[in-house]
Protein backbone atom coordinates (compact mmCIF):
# COMPACT_ATOMS: atom_id res chain seq x y z
CA UNK A 1 0.00 0.00 0.00
CA UNK A 2 1.35 3.08 -0.67
CA UNK A 3 2.02 5.21 2.23
CA UNK A 4 -0.08 8.79 3.59
CA UNK A 5 1.73 11.72 2.75
CA UNK A 6 1.34 12.00 6.87
CA UNK A 7 2.75 9.22 7.60
CA UNK A 8 6.77 9.65 7.76
CA UNK A 9 8.27 6.27 8.67
CA UNK A 10 6.39 2.92 7.35
CA UNK A 11 8.14 -0.38 7.31
CA UNK A 12 5.72 -3.72 7.51
CA UNK A 13 6.27 -7.31 8.40
CA UNK A 14 4.72 -9.86 7.02
CA UNK A 15 2.59 -12.40 9.47
CA UNK A 16 0.74 -15.31 8.28
CA UNK A 17 -2.04 -14.13 6.47
CA UNK A 18 -1.93 -9.99 7.11
CA UNK A 19 0.57 -7.37 7.45
CA UNK A 20 1.58 -5.67 10.46
CA UNK A 21 2.14 -1.90 9.69
CA UNK A 22 4.72 -0.22 11.83
CA UNK A 23 5.47 3.70 11.22
CA UNK A 24 5.08 7.29 12.89
CA UNK A 25 1.83 9.17 12.02
CA UNK A 26 -0.01 6.84 10.33
CA UNK A 27 -2.72 7.40 13.31
CA UNK A 28 -3.67 10.48 10.95
CA UNK A 29 -4.53 7.98 8.33
CA UNK A 30 -5.83 4.41 9.43
CA UNK A 31 -8.94 4.54 8.01
CA UNK A 32 -7.59 4.40 4.67
CA UNK A 33 -5.49 2.10 5.86
CA UNK A 34 -8.31 -0.39 7.67
CA UNK A 35 -10.69 0.22 4.66
CA UNK A 36 -8.00 -1.60 2.38
CA UNK A 37 -6.61 -4.24 4.73
CA UNK A 38 -10.97 -5.06 5.57
CA UNK A 39 -13.70 -3.23 3.76
CA UNK A 40 -16.63 -3.04 5.68
CA UNK A 41 -20.41 -2.08 5.34
CA UNK A 42 -20.17 -0.91 9.50
CA UNK A 43 -16.92 -0.15 11.51
CA UNK A 44 -16.89 -0.97 15.47
CA UNK A 45 -14.00 1.03 17.00
CA UNK A 46 -13.84 -1.05 20.49
CA UNK A 47 -11.48 1.33 22.92
CA UNK A 48 -11.15 2.13 26.65
CA UNK A 49 -11.89 5.10 28.92
CA UNK A 50 -7.88 6.24 28.48
CA UNK A 51 -7.87 5.73 24.77
CA UNK A 52 -10.93 6.55 23.06
CA UNK A 53 -10.36 10.67 25.04
CA UNK A 54 -7.08 10.70 22.34
CA UNK A 55 -7.55 9.10 18.96
CA UNK A 56 -11.15 7.50 18.81
CA UNK A 57 -12.90 10.68 17.68
CA UNK A 58 -10.73 11.41 14.48
CA UNK A 59 -10.86 7.47 13.84
CA UNK A 60 -14.57 7.12 13.84
CA UNK A 61 -15.31 10.11 11.79
CA UNK A 62 -12.58 9.07 8.88
CA UNK A 63 -14.64 5.41 9.06
CA UNK A 64 -17.94 7.08 8.87
CA UNK A 65 -16.88 8.47 5.64
CA UNK A 66 -16.66 5.17 4.15
CA UNK A 67 -19.28 3.25 5.91
CA UNK A 68 -21.18 3.19 9.31
CA UNK A 69 -18.74 4.18 12.26
CA UNK A 70 -19.69 3.33 15.91
CA UNK A 71 -17.72 3.73 19.29
CA UNK A 72 -17.66 1.50 22.05
CA UNK A 73 -15.81 2.44 25.10
CA UNK A 74 -15.25 0.08 28.09
CA UNK A 75 -13.47 1.62 31.58
CA UNK A 76 -9.72 0.98 31.26
CA UNK A 77 -8.11 -1.96 33.10
CA UNK A 78 -7.17 -5.17 33.07
CA UNK A 79 -9.72 -6.12 35.83
CA UNK A 80 -12.27 -4.96 33.17
CA UNK A 81 -11.03 -8.14 30.44
CA UNK A 82 -14.25 -10.40 31.48
CA UNK A 83 -16.75 -12.24 29.91
CA UNK A 84 -18.90 -9.80 31.46
CA UNK A 85 -17.33 -7.42 29.64
CA UNK A 86 -17.45 -9.42 26.29
CA UNK A 87 -21.11 -9.68 26.66
CA UNK A 88 -21.53 -6.09 27.05
CA UNK A 89 -19.21 -5.37 24.20
CA UNK A 90 -21.24 -8.25 22.20
CA UNK A 91 -24.82 -6.86 23.16
CA UNK A 92 -23.70 -3.34 21.94
CA UNK A 93 -22.96 -4.76 18.56
CA UNK A 94 -26.11 -6.33 17.96
CA UNK A 95 -28.06 -3.31 19.49
CA UNK A 96 -25.69 -1.01 16.81
CA UNK A 97 -27.50 -2.99 14.12
CA UNK A 98 -23.25 -5.16 13.13
CA UNK A 99 -24.09 -7.85 10.41
CA UNK A 100 -21.35 -10.21 9.06
CA UNK A 101 -20.40 -7.00 7.24
CA UNK A 102 -18.48 -5.20 10.26
CA UNK A 103 -14.51 -4.94 10.98
CA UNK A 104 -14.13 -4.62 14.67
CA UNK A 105 -11.23 -1.72 15.30
CA UNK A 106 -9.51 -2.48 18.16
CA UNK A 107 -7.60 0.80 19.45
CA UNK A 108 -6.19 0.78 22.78
CA UNK A 109 -3.25 -1.35 24.80
CA UNK A 110 -3.49 -5.08 25.39
CA UNK A 111 -6.80 -5.12 27.35
CA UNK A 112 -8.46 -3.93 24.46
CA UNK A 113 -7.06 -5.82 21.51
CA UNK A 114 -7.71 -9.30 23.54
CA UNK A 115 -11.29 -7.86 24.18
CA UNK A 116 -12.40 -6.72 21.08
CA UNK A 117 -10.18 -9.74 19.35
CA UNK A 118 -12.41 -12.28 21.27
CA UNK A 119 -15.52 -10.20 20.30
CA UNK A 120 -14.99 -10.09 16.76
CA UNK A 121 -13.67 -13.84 17.11
CA UNK A 122 -17.28 -15.19 18.55
CA UNK A 123 -19.34 -12.39 17.35
CA UNK A 124 -21.60 -13.99 14.33
CA UNK A 125 -19.16 -17.10 14.44
CA UNK A 126 -16.48 -14.89 13.25
CA UNK A 127 -16.12 -11.07 11.93
CA UNK A 128 -12.56 -9.81 11.15
CA UNK A 129 -10.56 -7.07 13.69
CA UNK A 130 -7.75 -4.77 12.93
CA UNK A 131 -5.70 -4.10 15.60
CA UNK A 132 -4.68 -0.77 16.14
CA UNK A 133 -2.05 -0.81 19.10
CA UNK A 134 -1.89 2.09 21.40
CA UNK A 135 0.80 0.83 24.01
CA UNK A 136 4.23 -0.62 23.82
CA UNK A 137 3.52 -3.70 25.05
CA UNK A 138 0.35 -3.81 23.09
CA UNK A 139 2.69 -3.25 19.95
CA UNK A 140 5.31 -6.02 20.33
CA UNK A 141 3.32 -8.51 22.39
CA UNK A 142 -0.63 -8.19 22.13
CA UNK A 143 -1.60 -7.57 18.99
CA UNK A 144 0.44 -10.26 17.31
CA UNK A 145 -0.31 -13.40 16.86
CA UNK A 146 -3.97 -13.89 16.89
CA UNK A 147 -4.15 -14.93 20.60
CA UNK A 148 -7.61 -13.87 22.13
CA UNK A 149 -9.38 -13.76 25.16
CA UNK A 150 -10.48 -13.07 28.60
CA UNK A 151 -9.74 -13.06 32.58
CA UNK A 152 -11.43 -15.30 34.81
CA UNK A 153 -11.45 -15.56 38.92
CA UNK A 154 -9.18 -18.73 38.15
CA UNK A 155 -6.54 -16.95 35.89
CA UNK A 156 -5.54 -14.89 33.06
CA UNK A 157 -6.47 -15.46 29.75
CA UNK A 158 -8.37 -19.08 30.05
CA UNK A 159 -11.37 -18.37 27.74
CA UNK A 160 -10.64 -17.21 24.38
CA UNK A 161 -9.90 -17.97 20.43
CA UNK A 162 -6.74 -17.77 17.97
CA UNK A 163 -8.42 -15.29 15.34
CA UNK A 164 -6.02 -13.41 13.70
CA UNK A 165 -6.38 -10.06 12.36
CA UNK A 166 -6.49 -8.53 9.19
CA UNK A 167 -3.88 -6.33 9.40
CA UNK A 168 -1.98 -4.47 12.71
CA UNK A 169 -1.47 -1.01 12.28
CA UNK A 170 1.11 0.25 14.46
CA UNK A 171 1.71 3.95 15.02
CA UNK A 172 4.78 4.31 17.58
CA UNK A 173 4.63 8.28 18.03
CA UNK A 174 1.40 7.11 20.50
CA UNK A 175 3.29 5.72 23.11
CA UNK A 176 4.57 9.28 24.12
CA UNK A 177 0.75 9.71 25.69
CA UNK A 178 1.93 6.57 28.09
CA UNK A 179 2.53 7.14 31.49
CA UNK A 180 6.53 6.39 32.74
CA UNK A 181 5.20 3.37 34.15
CA UNK A 182 3.23 2.19 31.20
CA UNK A 183 6.40 3.30 29.03
CA UNK A 184 8.60 0.66 31.25
CA UNK A 185 6.23 -1.64 31.62
CA UNK A 186 6.09 -2.39 27.86
CA UNK A 187 9.73 -2.63 27.95
CA UNK A 188 9.42 -6.07 29.49
CA UNK A 189 8.31 -7.88 26.62
CA UNK A 190 10.98 -6.30 24.53
CA UNK A 191 13.75 -7.84 27.18
CA UNK A 192 11.62 -11.12 26.69
CA UNK A 193 12.30 -11.32 23.08
CA UNK A 194 16.12 -10.30 23.45
CA UNK A 195 16.73 -13.27 26.09
CA UNK A 196 14.60 -16.34 23.61
CA UNK A 197 15.60 -15.14 20.51
CA UNK A 198 18.23 -12.57 20.44
CA UNK A 199 21.12 -11.84 22.69
CA UNK A 200 21.95 -8.90 19.98
CA UNK A 201 18.83 -7.46 20.24
CA UNK A 202 18.74 -7.58 24.62
CA UNK A 203 21.62 -5.76 23.86
CA UNK A 204 20.39 -3.08 21.74
CA UNK A 205 17.11 -2.82 23.60
CA UNK A 206 19.81 -2.52 26.91
CA UNK A 207 21.59 0.48 24.94
CA UNK A 208 18.80 2.02 23.61
CA UNK A 209 16.66 2.06 27.39
CA UNK A 210 17.12 5.72 28.28
CA UNK A 211 15.66 6.82 24.01
CA UNK A 212 12.76 4.27 24.55
CA UNK A 213 11.89 5.78 28.34
CA UNK A 214 12.13 8.86 26.51
CA UNK A 215 9.33 7.09 23.81
CA UNK A 216 12.42 8.62 20.94
CA UNK A 217 10.56 7.22 17.43
CA UNK A 218 13.12 6.41 16.06
CA UNK A 219 14.84 4.24 18.76
CA UNK A 220 10.66 2.76 19.20
CA UNK A 221 10.90 1.70 15.43
CA UNK A 222 13.66 -0.28 15.56
CA UNK A 223 12.45 -1.94 19.42
CA UNK A 224 8.81 -3.15 17.98
CA UNK A 225 9.79 -3.62 14.36
CA UNK A 226 12.44 -6.41 15.63
CA UNK A 227 10.20 -7.67 18.40
CA UNK A 228 7.67 -7.65 15.84
CA UNK A 229 10.28 -10.06 13.62
CA UNK A 230 11.33 -12.53 16.31
CA UNK A 231 7.11 -12.97 17.18
CA UNK A 232 6.15 -13.28 14.00
CA UNK A 233 9.00 -15.74 13.03
CA UNK A 234 7.98 -17.87 16.40
CA UNK A 235 4.46 -17.57 15.99
CA UNK A 236 4.55 -19.02 12.17
CA UNK A 237 6.45 -21.93 12.96
CA UNK A 238 4.05 -22.88 15.59
CA UNK A 239 -0.01 -20.65 15.21
CA UNK A 240 -1.07 -22.78 17.74
CA UNK A 241 1.17 -23.10 20.66
CA UNK A 242 1.75 -27.45 20.52
CA UNK A 243 5.31 -26.61 20.10
CA UNK A 244 7.88 -23.69 19.74
CA UNK A 245 5.64 -20.72 20.54
CA UNK A 246 5.75 -21.71 24.20
CA UNK A 247 9.03 -20.24 24.48
CA UNK A 248 7.18 -17.11 24.28
CA UNK A 249 5.41 -17.62 27.64
CA UNK A 250 8.93 -17.05 29.55
CA UNK A 251 8.25 -15.23 32.26
CA UNK A 252 4.48 -15.20 32.41
CA UNK A 253 4.03 -18.97 34.02
CA UNK A 254 4.99 -17.09 37.58
CA UNK A 255 3.78 -13.43 35.75
CA UNK A 256 0.77 -14.31 35.47
CA UNK A 257 0.54 -15.87 38.60
CA UNK A 258 0.93 -12.49 40.15
CA UNK A 259 -1.03 -10.55 38.30
CA UNK A 260 -3.58 -12.80 39.48
CA UNK A 261 -2.76 -12.63 42.74
CA UNK A 262 -2.62 -9.20 43.13
CA UNK A 263 -6.39 -8.73 41.57
CA UNK A 264 -4.71 -7.45 38.64
CA UNK A 265 -3.27 -4.54 40.83
CA UNK A 266 -0.03 -5.12 38.98
CA UNK A 267 0.91 -4.20 35.90
CA UNK A 268 1.41 -6.77 33.35
CA UNK A 269 4.62 -5.55 32.32
CA UNK A 270 6.26 -5.66 36.19
CA UNK A 271 4.61 -8.61 36.83
CA UNK A 272 6.16 -10.51 33.29
CA UNK A 273 9.83 -8.76 34.58
CA UNK A 274 9.77 -10.58 38.06
CA UNK A 275 8.14 -13.74 36.28
CA UNK A 276 11.52 -13.73 34.21
CA UNK A 277 14.02 -12.84 36.76
CA UNK A 278 12.56 -15.68 39.31
CA UNK A 279 12.14 -17.88 36.10
CA UNK A 280 15.55 -16.87 35.27
CA UNK A 281 16.85 -18.54 38.83
CA UNK A 282 14.67 -21.54 37.82
CA UNK A 283 16.37 -22.04 34.96
CA UNK A 284 19.67 -22.69 36.75
CA UNK A 285 18.54 -24.49 39.74
CA UNK A 286 17.16 -26.84 37.30
CA UNK A 287 20.08 -27.14 35.53
CA UNK A 288 19.16 -25.96 32.06
CA UNK A 289 20.91 -22.70 32.20
CA UNK A 290 24.48 -21.59 32.45
CA UNK A 291 25.21 -19.92 35.71
CA UNK A 292 25.11 -16.46 35.83
CA UNK A 293 22.35 -16.26 33.62
CA UNK A 294 19.60 -15.41 36.16
CA UNK A 295 21.59 -11.87 37.35
CA UNK A 296 22.29 -11.13 33.30
CA UNK A 297 18.53 -11.14 32.89
CA UNK A 298 18.21 -9.27 36.37
CA UNK A 299 20.53 -6.88 35.42
CA UNK A 300 18.51 -5.43 32.18
CA UNK A 301 15.40 -5.97 33.59
CA UNK A 302 16.88 -3.39 36.87
CA UNK A 303 18.45 -0.81 34.29
CA UNK A 304 14.97 -0.51 32.53
CA UNK A 305 13.69 0.31 35.75
CA UNK A 306 11.17 -1.96 36.22
CA UNK A 307 10.90 -4.79 39.62
CA UNK A 308 12.80 -7.34 40.16
CA UNK A 309 11.14 -9.11 43.03
CA UNK A 310 7.65 -10.37 44.61
CA UNK A 311 5.81 -7.76 46.19
CA UNK A 312 6.24 -8.88 50.25
CA UNK A 313 2.09 -8.47 50.44
CA UNK A 314 1.74 -11.41 48.04
CA UNK A 315 1.91 -14.64 49.70
CA UNK A 316 3.82 -17.59 48.64
CA UNK A 317 1.21 -19.84 48.14
CA UNK A 318 -0.55 -17.62 45.92
CA UNK A 319 1.41 -17.55 43.46
CA UNK A 320 2.27 -21.37 43.81
CA UNK A 321 -1.76 -21.92 43.54
CA UNK A 322 -2.01 -19.23 40.83
CA UNK A 323 0.77 -20.97 38.56
CA UNK A 324 -1.24 -24.50 39.24
CA UNK A 325 -3.84 -22.88 36.80
CA UNK A 326 -1.35 -22.03 34.28
CA UNK A 327 -2.38 -23.40 30.36
CA UNK A 328 0.88 -25.02 29.95
CA UNK A 329 -0.09 -27.44 33.11
CA UNK A 330 -0.30 -31.15 32.14
CA UNK A 331 -1.61 -33.84 34.27
CA UNK A 332 -1.35 -31.43 37.23
CA UNK A 333 2.58 -30.54 36.24
CA UNK A 334 3.61 -27.28 36.13
CA UNK A 335 5.80 -26.57 32.80
CA UNK A 336 7.91 -24.02 32.58
CA UNK A 337 9.14 -21.76 29.41
CA UNK A 338 12.77 -21.49 30.08
CA UNK A 339 15.94 -20.07 28.85
CA UNK A 340 19.51 -21.99 29.17
CA UNK A 341 21.37 -18.25 28.07
CA UNK A 342 20.50 -15.21 26.18
CA UNK A 343 18.81 -15.91 22.89
CA UNK A 344 18.72 -19.72 23.32
CA UNK A 345 15.99 -21.46 25.13
CA UNK A 346 15.84 -25.06 26.43
CA UNK A 347 13.75 -27.41 26.56
CA UNK A 348 13.63 -28.09 22.50
CA UNK A 349 13.20 -32.42 23.13
CA UNK A 350 10.81 -31.80 25.69
CA UNK A 351 8.07 -29.52 23.56
CA UNK A 352 10.40 -26.42 25.23
CA UNK A 353 8.95 -26.73 28.56
CA UNK A 354 10.92 -27.33 31.80
CA UNK A 355 8.82 -29.07 34.48
CA UNK A 356 9.66 -27.38 38.05
CA UNK A 357 9.01 -29.27 41.26
CA UNK A 358 6.86 -26.87 43.19
CA UNK A 359 9.48 -26.78 46.07
CA UNK A 360 11.54 -25.42 44.12
CA UNK A 361 9.36 -22.52 43.38
CA UNK A 362 8.49 -21.85 46.49
CA UNK A 363 12.60 -21.75 47.55
CA UNK A 364 13.07 -19.09 44.95
CA UNK A 365 9.72 -17.39 45.67
CA UNK A 366 11.16 -17.01 49.32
Amino acid sequence: MASSPVVETVRQVQADGYAISIGTSMRHDYATWIEEASPAHHYAVISDSNVAPLYASPLRAALARRGRATLHQLPAGEQHKTRESWATLSDALVEAGCGRDTTVVALGGGVVGDLAGFVAATYMRGIPVVQCPTSLLAMIDASVGGKTGVDTFHGKNLVGAFHPPAAVLIDVETVQSLSPEHRRAGLAEAIKHGVIADAAYLARVDADLPALLAADSAALLACVSRSVEIKCAVVAADPREQGLRRVLNFGHTVGHALELASGFTLLHGDAIAIGMVLEARLAERTGVARVGLAADVESVVRRAGLPVQRPASIATERIVEGTRMDKKARGGAVAYALPSDIGTMAGAERGWVTDVPEALLREVLA
